[in-house]
């Protein structure tokens, strides 16, 4: 059965990843009920402590991300090196997979969610990184999905489809966040029901109606705004239809994700999300 986990970001996102930020969100977690966590393995610290680090808490490591901006800004070989290191820390925590991503492209953070700059030739260079990189991880032992992420060189529909599409199941799963797919205009439903034979993984985010259709915020005064990213149900996100769309057979988490809570306490957000994932979810996973 799968399981409801949590990831962090909005205690270390402003606050840094620091020992006390990550305590602060562990504990939380674990006062809430949540038993699973994205495994994020601080710099200077093993994998085997990590986890029983976490594990003081209660908590098991869970699907992580593999970040690249797949631009010109890197190169293959470096990229390559990252996920080599990055499969080998993912695997000794136990793991089997692992999101893939590109964000942080300065134009697109600039414009978010509409494709700003689009170059076709960027494209193609960064589908055939990508490639060489899910390789890489691959060979290390984890199954890439790739990640939906607004600000990144996969973001509308077309690029999105693209890179799936171009390098084939054989080399890329699927591992969608529902918040980015709607926010750059997108059916989270109709696309996991798209791609569903390849979905590993999966990032349960709501979105507010504010900024989706003609706004001129950055992605970070959007973020800011608390009028952006949703507590799951809040929003405008069709869950019951995207809950319908993951096959009975799906074997991965449901890790809830609030980058920017809509409340003042990051603890009350991760309270209202993991109640209303027990309530959705109650027949697919194991708390």
């Amino acid at each position: 059965m799968s399981r409801i986990a949590a990831n962090p970001i909005p205690y270390w996102a402003s606050a840094g990843k620091t020992r006390e930020v990550f305590d602060e969100a562990f504990a939380d977690f674990h006062a809430i009920g949540f038993t699973a966590v994205k495994a994020d393995v601080p710099t200077g610290m093993t994998p085997p402590e990590y986890r029983a680090w976490i594990g003081g808490y209660g908590l098991s490591p869970s699907l992580s991300l593999f970040n690249s901006p797949f631009d010109d800004s890197v190169t293959v070989a470096g990229e390559v090196e990252k996920a080599r290191r990055f499969a080998d820390e993912q695997t000794a925590l136990g793991l089997d997979r692992t999101m893939i991503s590109s964000m942080a492209v300065p134009e697109r953070l600039d414009r978010p969610a509409v494709g700003a700059a689009f170059d076709e030739g960027r494209l193609t260079r960064a589908i055939d990184m990508c490639g060489e990189v899910c390789r890489a991880l691959a060979a290390g032992g984890l199954r890439p999905l790739h990640h939906s992420h607004v600000g990144g060189v996969f973001e509308t529909e077309y690029e999105i489809t693209r890179l799936l599409d171009d390098l084939g199941p054989d080399v890329i799963g699927f591992g969608p966040d529902t918040g980015h797919l709607r926010w750059a205009g997108i059916d989270p439903a109709a696309f996991l029901r798209r791609y569903a034979d390849r979905l590993g993984g999966i990032h349960i985010k709501d979105v507010f109606p504010d900024h989706l259709e003609g706004a001129t915020l950055s992605y970070r005064e959007a973020t800011a705004s608390k009028r952006l990213w949703a507590e799951p149900g809040l929003g405008v996100v069709d869950f019951d239809a995207v809950l319908a769309a993951i096959p009975a057979s799906y074997d991965g988490d449901f890790m809830i994700e609030v980058d920017e809570p809509s409340v003042e306490s990051k603890l009350e957000s991760h309270e209202m999300s993991y109640a209303w994932a027990r309530r959705a979810l109650a027949d697919r996973v194991t708390q």
